[in-house]
Order: C-alpha cells, then sequence, then structure tokens
C-alpha cells in the first residue's frame, strides 16, 4: 500500500477564487518535522509564490496535533555544525520563505502547537486556534532554544515580557491566553466550528486587493533584521552543550533532565 507524504499539498477553489492548503502528514508522530518537511515546506513555498491566482494559503495539521515541533529523531543525534548548517538555517529558510509569501497565509490550529510548530505557525499572518489546542516552546526543558527565529516572532507578536514568560518557564498556554495575548486572533470552540471561521476568512481574503495584501505584507516584513546566522550560531552553541545532550537523553528514556550548566 503506497503511503501519504508527510505533507500534502491541495489547490482548492470556490466561486472562481483559489487558495492553497498545506497539510502537515504525520498524525501518529504529533506531526513533528524533520528535514523532508522542511525541504517539501520550501518547495511548496516557491510553487505558491509563482502561482498569482492563489489568493491565500492554510496550513493545518492533521490528527490530534497541528504540530509538536521538530521530531527529536531527526535533530538529536546531530553535532553542533551540523545543528545549524542541516537542521536551522534550512528551517528559518523554510519558514522565512512561508512568512514573505505574497499571499495571506492562516495557520489553524485544530490541535497543539508546540516548539518548532509554533514557529511555524507565526510565521503565518493570521492564526485561528481551536478552544482546547495548547501552544508552547518548551525547548528549554530540552537543554535547546527555539531554532527557527521563533522566539523574534513570539515577541514582536505578543511582546518581550509575554515571550520571556513563555520561553524561559517553558509552559504551554491555552488558546483562551493565546487570544487575550494576541498569539492568535480568534478562537474556535471545536473542529466545525474552525472550519466555519476559517471559511469567512478566506472568503474576504479571496475579494481583497491581491497586489495591496502583498503590500501591506512587504511593509510588515520590512521590521524583522536579517539576524538568520547569529540564530543559527546560538542553536549550534546550546545544541554542543552536555546539557542538551543530557535533555536528549531525557526525553527518549522518558525521564526529568538533570541540567549541570555545562
Amino acid at each position: 500500500m503506497e503511503t501519504e507524504p508527510a505533507i500534502l499539498y491541495t489547490r482548492m477553489e470556490q466561486d472562481g477564487a483559489a487558495w492553497a492548503e498545506i497539510s502537515l502528514n504525520r498524525p501518529e508522530k504529533g506531526n513533528a518535522l524533520t528535514i523532508p518537511m522542511i525541504e517539501r515546506l520550501a518547495a511548496l513555498a516557491t510553487t505558491i509564490e509563482a502561482d498569482g491566482s492563489l489568493r491565500a494559503v492554510v496550513i493545518r495539521g492533521r490528527g490530534r496535533f497541528f504540530c509538536t515541533g521538530g521530531d527529536i529523531a531527526a535533530w538529536g543525534a546531530l553535532s553542533p555544525r551540523e545543528m545549524a548548517r542541516d537542521w536551522i538555517l534550512p528551517g528559518i529558510q523554510a519558514f522565512g520563505r512561508i512568512a514573505s509569501l505574497p499571499q495571506p497565509v492562516i495557520a489553524a490550529l485544530s490541535g497543539h502547537a508546540l516548539g518548532g510548530g509554533l514557529e511555524l505557525a507565526l510565521a503565518a499572518d493570521l492564526r485561528i486556534a481551536v478552544r482546547s489546542a495548547r501552544l508552547g516552546v518548551p525547548e528549554a526543558a530540552l537543554g535547546v532554544i527555539p531554532g527557527w527565529m521563533g522566539v523574534g516572532r513570539l515577541a514582536e507578536t505578543i511582546g518581550v515580557a509575554r515571550a520571556r514568560h513563555m520561553a524561559l518557564l517553558g509552559l504551554a498556554i491555552t488558546a483562551a491566553q493565546a487570544l487575550d495575548w494576541g498569539l492568535v486572533t480568534a478562537v474556535a470552540e471545536d473542529d466545525a466550528d474552525l472550519e466555519a471561521q476559517l471559511g469567512a476568512w478566506l472568503g474576504k481574503l479571496c475579494t481583497n486587493a491581491p497586489a495591496s495584501m502583498a503590500l501591506i505584507k512587504g511593509i510588515l516584513g520590512a521590521m524583522h533584521g536579517d539576524s538568520r546566522h547569529h540564530h543559527s550560531s546560538a542553536v549550534a552553541e546550546a545544541a554542543g552543550t552536555e546539557d542538551c545532550r543530557e535533555g536528549v537523553r531525557a526525553f527518549l528514556e522518558k525521564r526529568k533532565p538533570v541540567f549541570r550548566n555545562r
């Protein structure tokens, strides 16, 4: 039996308007991201950018989770240099391509968005979450840091103080709190309500002027400085610590890590 790809792409059309849907399709792994998935996201961004008939993009996850982040099996054994070169910079590039698309991007969170999963959602322009979803950046509990520019985007979205709260404590917040903090702009009661609200957003986006929306996105995108290499170096430094190796071992062994600050 043929296995479905880990990322699905669909071109949707309704009432003469078209939009793209990207679905993370590893539900048995919490839609955790791998290197091929990162490469696929970058390639899809190129495809979408070149299709002027697409008015919007929706990113969603299949199953119980939107995305639980980077698959620890994909990065846990990488050396610091490999981490920066093969994992962090490609992820930053892929998420950056999504963020800079001329079309508005919606992250539809029908489940938890954690770590790299929240970073992917932060690359979108709009976020909607079901009430049961939790959002968080737990990387400090593994001895690493959010690798794909998530800390910066988080601070830009909810403010530095709240970004500190989320990133330093590493505790996930509820969808209701995310709405209050501006991390999402709508909360749905269930999957059916999410689809209804998403449909209303798409209906509006598909009737707005594409050039105007692209220009607005360009102005907002110009606020970002290029800190990719500084960020990848910081992640590599964290990945080279004994604490990171202990965090990875503890995760795999399903126990609480013991960090020794070295």
